[in-house]
């Protein structure tokens, strides 16, 4: 008798299976119906002017009436007034107390903080950092900046930290706040400026809020992320305890939190100090306001000398804060009062001599050299070096090569086609939410009426992040697999990511000219040290059990990097590509100024005119970039989670 089978049903076929694919084909249905009736009323390529929103008459309003009500009305007099004025007796105490403990008690009081904290060792480098920042003749505007920053590092760290727990313990919170910290983040310190200074006027006020907008959300997302991944296993023993809420933050989640509340203050520091250059355009004063008074007068050297404490300063507080997170041997209980006892001493000592002040026997004149050096190199580098060209012919041709076919390409494209490739790559990386988030973002910006000039930020922004990551995965690879070559980067990296971008901008007008390509070298030199640093981490941190597997199986190194680390490490690739387009979106505003145009040029354009509108919507603008690129770069944390 025979047996009867049942047919298997009709399957879908299997290249509709695949599910990018049936992404895009989805995509594809959706562009069929909505693309022919927008092509037939809006016909032109560019952005319709019909869909545009014209913002400069409801913002030069708010402006003018900023202005007249500055000094009248209860808002700025009995709520804001209030802050300026706390701001600037705070920062006025510590530079005060600064002076008065002199040159001596200061070093010997930040020399007896390093060696509590992390040994000998670092004590002497940071006795020595702060006898360099007296040598090179800024002792002062080094005080100026530290009191500057110590007041704003204390604001940004209190408020990060608030938001930081509000997102950490609720899940609601955490979502609403998340594009609240990357506005914060992408959007350029030049773009609010401007309000600030309507509101505060010229001076300390304005200066220490434009650097806690722009510090505060590292330490609110690190906070955030380690209260958010505290072992569950030791919060449920607590909690079997009958601890309440409170004791339970206080008792286990924020000491378990310890090492990312660290290193959020790390990061904070180090983002407020490369604000002391922003900062004095605004009337800071310190370190920043010498290095913008030598670029100003084109004295590379003056800048130099200026912005050298600025490194040695991020340097100090970075390797301070980071050995705080660590547990190592630290001096002996029984000794530390008498180094305490040793540093005030030397500080009083210093303050009855009469020795406060930094004598100028011993300044040095790094000027004069540097500015030597400078001439030279563009006299001998510019043009003219046989076989390989000179950096203007570099320059020019990345530019003819690159940029204006990445730009042009950009132009010719529909809007429309514009916004379907920017929603494929979000939803094929991420889901339909991320998608569509992407698309409404670079709609956004044609709505604010600068479609052109943010295809031309566009197109030096991706050129720009492939050359940072192209450079940074190449030197990671090389510090990830040699101990060596990571010793002697890390002092490199350590310059490039402190020092202020205006210091090396000069050196880079200088041998590149000015243009679109020397915009795309001061960004990749800004953001390649935070690329090179988490692939790097990301890379060291492969489960070591994996490699060993790799090498039982005969592997050679090129196969252990391609098929076993890179694939294990890819959520910090996926980071470091993320920071890569942060940190090079920073920069857009100081590529304007050596002839990058775009939005860059029209947010410099508005603080130097006073122009709220074409400053706040340029800065919107790239925003709306910034947000656009993170979806499309970053996938989900579902879509993360099924890759790894």
């Amino acid at each position: 008798m025979a047996t009867l089978t049942a047919t298997p049903p009709r399957t879908l076929p299997a290249f509709l299976r695949h599910r990018g694919l049936a992404k895009l084909l989805l995509l594809a249905l959706a562009a069929a119906v909505l693309v022919p009736p927008a092509v037939i009323r809006w016909p032109d390529a560019t952005w319709p002017a019909a869909l545009t929103v014209d913002l400069d008459k409801p913002l030069t309003g708010a402006g003018e009436w900023i202005i007249d009500h500055r000094d009248s009305h209860p808002v700025f007099l009995y709520g804001l007034g209030h802050v300026s004025n706390a701001v600037v007796l705070a920062v006025r105490a510590v530079y005060l107390t600064l002076l008065a403990a002199g040159w001596a008690g200061v070093t010997a009081i930040g020399a007896f903080v390093a060696w509590r904290v992390a040994g000998a060792r670092l004590a002497l480098g940071t006795a020595v950092a702060f006898l360099a920042c007296g040598a090179l003749g800024m002792w002062v505007p080094t005080m100026q900046t530290l009191a500057l920053m110590t007041v704003a590092v204390l604001a940004s760290v209190v408020v990060g930290a608030l938001l930081g727990l509000a997102g950490g313990l609720s899940d609601r919170l955490h979502r609403a706040l998340r594009p609240l910290l990357d506005t914060m983040q992408v959007l350029p310190a030049f773009a609010y400026l401007l309000p600030v200074v309507l509101v505060f006027g010229i001076g300390v006020p304005a200066a220490v809020l434009a650097t806690v907008v722009y510090a505060a959300p590292p330490m609110a997302r690190l906070t955030a992320l380690g209260l958010r991944g505290a072992d569950q296993g030791v919060l449920e023993a607590v909690d079997s305890l009958g601890a309440t809420a409170r004791q339970r933050l206080l008792t286990a989640r924020i000491p378990l939190a310890r090492r990312e509340l660290l290193l959020g203050l790390n990061q904070t520091i180090m983002m407020a100090l490369s604000m002391a250059v922003i900062a004095s355009v605004i009337g800071a004063g310190g370190l920043g306001d010498r290095v913008y008074q030598a670029l100003a007068s084109v004295d590379v050297g003056a800048a130099l000398a200026a912005g050298i404490p600025i490194v040695l300063l991020a340097v100090v507080l970075d390797r301070v804060t980071a050995a705080a997170g660590r547990s190592g041997t630290r001096p002996a209980r029984t000794a530390w009062p008498y180094a305490l006892a040793g540093a005030a001493g030397t500080a009083v000592a210093g303050r009855l001599a009469g020795r406060t002040e930094w004598p100028e026997a011993w300044e040095l004149d790094i000027a004069a050299p540097v500015n030597h050096a400078v001439d030279w190199m563009t006299a001998h580098l510019y043009s003219g070096v046989p076989v390989i060209g000179g950096t203007a012919d570099w320059a020019g041709r990345f530019t003819t090569w690159v940029l204006d076919p990445l730009r042009d390409g950009l132009l010719w494209l529909p809007w429309w086609a514009v916004l379907l490739v920017v929603a494929a790559l979000a939803w094929l990386i991420g889901t339909w939410r991320s998608a569509l988030t992407a698309t409404a973002a670079m709609a956004a910006i044609g709505v604010l009426g600068v479609w052109e000039p943010a295809l031309d930020t566009l197109s030096q922004v991706l050129a720009a992040v492939a050359v940072t990551l192209v450079l940074g995965f190449a030197v990671a690879v090389a510090a990830a697999r040699s101990e060596r070559v990571e010793r002697l980067l890390r002092p490199v990296l350590d310059v490039f990511q402190t020092m202020p971008q205006f210091v090396y901008l000069i050196p880079v007008v200088a041998l590149f000219g000015v243009g679109r390509a020397p915009a795309v070298a001061a960004a990749v030199v800004y953001a390649l040290p935070a690329v090179v640093r988490i692939t790097a981490q990301g890379l060291r941190q492969v489960d070591p059990a994996a490699l060993e597997s790799a090498r039982s199986l005969g592997a050679t190194g090129r196969q252990q990097l391609w098929q076993v680390q890179l694939p294990l490490a890819r959520p910090a690739l996926l980071l470091a590509v993320n920071q890569g387009v942060v940190l090079v979106l920073a920069v857009v505003i100081i590529g304007g100024l050596v002839g990058g145009g775009a939005l860059g040029y029209d947010v410099v354009l508005g603080l130097a005119q006073g122009d709220l509108a074409t400053g706040l919507v340029a800065g919107a603008a790239i925003v709306c970039l910034g947000l656009m690129l993170d979806r499309v770069t970053q996938p989900t944390e579902r879509r993360a989670k099924k890759g790894a």
